[in-house]
């Protein structure tokens, strides 16, 4: 690096709010298959109340500057409970505190209520990304310390970004586990996907999707601006029955899905299922340069199947009609593997200040890692190909 800018100092400074960032600044750094890292996306988050202090998702961001440039930023919250994270660590949390030990409040890096695997270290490539990593590294270990966190949390990153933190922190936990992913692989069309099936699993398919028109139900996509108030509104009635059919209420507001709706609709595709021309269920996806990811879904009706078409068969035809050659429906569910969703390996790393903890967490995810792996071939052996490459 020769230049005047890129010999500048780095200077690190943690921030409150993203909206303390310029919005350009922050997305010239995001990734284009991560539309949840992007500004909006958090912003939103942040401004609606959904994550907040008051709801747990206490905003304390890293953010590297290079004079009035920001060339490296982590998003981090202080956590004070471990919900809507996705990466389970209640059980280290009980084991803790019956020890005597104050396991929250905790930092976590992640994008708060999306389980979504990719980008989370955001970094420029004109800067040496070692000595990045080593200032947020520096950043977190340094709010463990000061504010008395008992550990960090980098949840759902992709591989790259796993392997450097490891070799700036070679004391952090790996921790693994898996999702159904679908890929395109040549299929051209849905019929092409269906005839790379065995003739069980493309009968039952087929079989779904007739049951859900022969129901009087219709599915429509909306994208982008075409997604109007209305619609969105009606989508966030459905998407609010999901959580209440489970007793409790929404992590997301109304005021959070509008902002992305203003703010980032061209990364936005709505689904509607309708009956006799009205909506009665929705399922909201986002889509990256290649990616499309399902994210959100609720329903006024119980009807046989739609489910299946409105999450996972209407994903795979858009992405097949516009060239997208990864699907991420959400996390969990093995009935996507008989759907064609294949175990993708994910990673998260742990730090822990309490040195038995550590070495207790450290054995448990070596367990759990040789239980995960047996676990993924296992459901490879089980995808509904005639052939797997």
């Amino acid at each position: 690096m020769t230049d005047g800018r890129s010999s500048q100092a780095l200077n690190l400074v943690t921030l409150s709010s993203i909206e303390h960032v310029p919005e350009a600044q922050w997305d010239a750094l995001v990734s284009s298959e991560q539309p949840f890292l992007r500004h909006a996306f958090l912003n939103a988050l942040e401004q609606s109340g959904s994550a907040s202090e008051a709801t747990g998702w206490q905003p304390r961001h890293l953010c590297v500057w290079q004079g009035e440039r920001l060339v490296a930023a982590l998003p981090l919250y202080l956590k004070s409970h471990s919900s809507g994270e996705y990466v389970f660590d209640w059980g280290w949390a009980e084991a803790f505190e019956r020890a005597g030990g104050d396991y929250y409040p905790k930092a976590l890096s992640a994008v708060p209520f999306t389980p979504v695997p990719g980008q989370r270290t955001l970094v420029a490539c004109d800067i040496d990304a070692q000595s990045a990593f080593a200032l947020l590294a520096r950043g977190w270990r340094d709010q463990c310390e000061t504010l008395g966190l008992s550990s960090w949390h980098l949840l759902f990153a992709n591989d790259n970004e796993v392997d450097a933190w490891q070799a700036q922190c070679p004391e952090l936990i790996v921790r693994h586990g898996v999702q159904f992913q679908w890929r395109d692989r040549g299929f051209k069309d849905f019929d092409g996907f269906l005839e790379s099936l065995t003739a069980k699993r493309r009968k039952t398919i087929k079989r779904e999707r007739r049951l859900v028109a022969e129901q009087g139900i219709t599915l429509r996509r909306l994208e982008g601006e075409a997604i109007d108030l209305e619609a969105l509104a009606h989508f966030f009635r459905c998407y609010t029955i999901t959580y209440h059919e489970r007793g409790r209420p929404p992590y997301l507001n109304e005021a959070f899905f509008q902002a992305l709706r203003r703010n980032m609709p061209e990364s936005m595709l709505l689904v509607q299922a309708l009956v006799d021309g009205r909506p009665v269920a929705a399922a909201l996806y986002f889509r990256g340069a290649t990616t499309l990811y399902g994210r959100y879904w609720g329903s006024e009706v119980v009807a046989d199947c739609l489910h299946f078409e409105a999450c996972y068969y209407q994903g795979i035809e858009f992405c097949l009609e516009r060239g997208l050659s990864l699907f991420d429906p959400g996390t969990q569910g093995e009935h996507k593997l008989v759907r064609g969703f294949a175990p993708t390996p994910t990673r998260s790393l742990h730090y822990l200040a309490h040195e038995g903890l550590a070495a207790g967490v450290a054995e448990f995810c070596a367990r759990e890692g040789e239980h995960v792996k047996a676990y993924r071939q296992a459901a490879l052996e089980a995808l509904p190909f005639k052939a797997w490459p």
